[in-house]
């Protein structure tokens, strides 16, 4: 899988590549190297009787000319924290441990055909060490479509075929009245992924904006759902909070299925 996305996302990049050779060639006056984005940081740590370190990171990038639209993007969460754990002699105590690590990255290309309908396609890769997938990797191909677009509200779909790869956790099964540690296979399918994308400005320095992600297959469906409200400060400098959900349908026992983060960041606007 890992080289399946490494080539999606290669192809992106050329083709990204070639949108500004093209452009250039043309003499058309799209600012094809113009991109567009945010950069998401937000830390926080304790100590004392109590001690915990949190540290999420987020970068998005977006280019959008007259016959291309692209975005990039790159996500990063790592918390470190006091758990309860029972030692070797069945004694319990407290240690300071890793309690969340995981980072996702991709990218979509899309080829307008008018101005506003497109074909796309996309690569996303996801390791998670305390998620219910520990890896999972997607690529696909679709058409987007974009319903709204003015300067005030956004609204754009993608949907098309793809393909995915995913290790589960590990989790437990029962075996005469004992839980013991069970460990599936890689898995893989065919799935049907689905994009809706919405921002809005509610102020001049006020704005809201929602993504829905769907890859389904007949194994298991995975969604994610980024809704985030933004307030600027400055023109570079905003404020922003932030609230997700990951959900699989298909799970190993003793794995849930829905992971939530709420974050507040500081956002740098490039």
């Amino acid at each position: 899988m890992k080289k399946i996305l490494m080539t999606g996302l290669a192809f992106a990049t050329l083709a990204t590549f070639a949108a500004q050779a093209q452009d250039t060639n043309t003499g058309t006056q799209t600012n094809s190297t113009n991109w567009t984005g945010s950069g998401e940081l937000g830390f926080a740590s304790t100590t004392g009787n109590s001690r915990s370190q949190n540290l999420n990171a987020k970068l998005n990038l977006s280019q959008e000319t007259d016959q291309w639209k692209n975005t990039f993007f790159f996500d990063a969460l790592r918390s470190k924290g006091q758990v309860t754990v029972v030692n070797g002699a069945g004694a319990t105590i407290k240690q300071y441990d890793t309690t969340a690590n995981r980072y996702d990255g991709g990218a979509s290309i899309g080829y307008k055909l008018d101005p506003r309908s497109y074909i796309v396609t996309a690569a996303r890769y996801d390791h998670d060490d305390f998620g219910a997938n520990l890896w999972q990797g997607t690529v696909s191909v679709g058409y987007g479509y974009i319903a709204l677009k003015n300067d005030r509200t956004q609204l754009s779909f993608e949907i098309g075929p793809g393909y995915t790869e995913y290790q589960p956790a590990p989790g437990t099964i029962t075996v005469n009245g004992v839980a013991v540690p069970y460990t599936s296979s890689r898995q893989s399918e065919v799935v049907a992924r689905g994009l809706v994308n919405y921002k809005y400005r509610l102020t001049d320095n006020t704005a809201f904006e929602d993504t829905f992600l769907t890859e389904a297959g007949s194994k298991n469906t995975y969604m994610q759902n980024d809704a985030g409200l933004s307030v600027s400060m400055t023109k570079k400098l905003s404020i922003k909070v932030g609230f997700q959900v990951r959900h699989n349908t298909e799970v190993l026992p003793g794995i849930r299925k829905s992971d939530t983060l709420a974050t507040t960041n500081i956002v740098y606007n490039i």
